[in-house]
């Protein structure tokens, strides 16, 4: 299994944390990696597919202990991603010098907000790009920190953005939003991938996640972890051809 950024920020977080993070199914003996039921445990799995771009999750306080979370499973697909935790007034030193490397084409994957926000929406990813590779920049938290680090992000206020308008209703049951239309953050990054082309990571992501919900869903059920799984089945079945 490949060591990534998030799996260093929770390390991370958690020497530095006072208390523990106590959420709903807290009980549940988890991997510490793949944050489902450890007989459910996806770690022998994890995706190794090759891209051409890099992604760059910006995490919110709350989201790093969730095992709800779904950023973590982008890091998993995508091998070059860069993770911070988000800062209001001190912002990741290594993550600015990253937002204005001339390497790479940074793109803030959120909707636009209002009619300011337009001129800076993207209709053609493709055709600014210049040669340099896509950074994709993720918002990782609940719709509601999502929107205030939008606001809040100084040096994310000129860069262009992808706004994604979901044609499916989200399959992210594990945790309650505050916007029916939220999609979850690996959602979210599959639709992006397939606008940029990378349609065998965006493929592989969208099973990837599946096979996650699926394993996290079973620990609140009565199956053992013996009994056949439908969607890991599907995501293991892609990975082998």
């Amino acid at each position: 299994m490949r060591i990534h950024a998030f799996h260093h920020l929770y390390q991370y977080r958690l020497e530095r944390s006072t208390k523990p993070f106590i959420a709903r199914g807290s009980r549940i003996r988890r991997c510490p990696f793949c944050h489902v039921a450890e007989a459910h445990c996806l770690c022998p799995h994890q995706p190794d597919v090759e891209t051409g771009v890099a992604v760059m999750l910006i995490v919110s306080e709350n989201e790093v202990f969730k095992p709800s979370n779904t950023g973590r499973l982008i890091a998993d697909t995508i091998k070059e991603t860069y993770v911070y935790q988000w800062h209001r007034t001190e912002p990741d030193e290594k993550m600015l010098a990253l937002l204005t490397h001339p390497d790479y084409y940074p793109v803030l994957v959120f909707p636009a907000q209002d009619e300011a926000d337009k001129p800076r929406v993207l209709d053609d990813v493709t055709a600014t790009i210049n040669g340099r590779k896509p950074l994709l920049i993720l918002i990782d938290g609940s719709w509601r920190e999502a929107k205030r680090i939008f606001r809040k992000s100084p040096y994310l206020a000129s860069l262009p953005l992808v706004s994604i308008e979901p044609e499916t209703v989200s399959r992210y049951v594990m945790r309650k939003s505050d916007n029916e239309q939220h999609l979850a953050t690996a959602e979210v990054a599959s639709l992006v991938l397939e606008k940029f082309g990378e349609h065998a990571a965006a493929d592989t992501l969208r099973l990837w996640f599946d096979a996650f919900r699926e394993s996290y869903l079973l620990a609140k059920s009565r199956m053992k972890s013996s009994e056949n799984k439908q969607a890991l089945q599907a995501y293991l079945t892609q990975q082998a051809r």
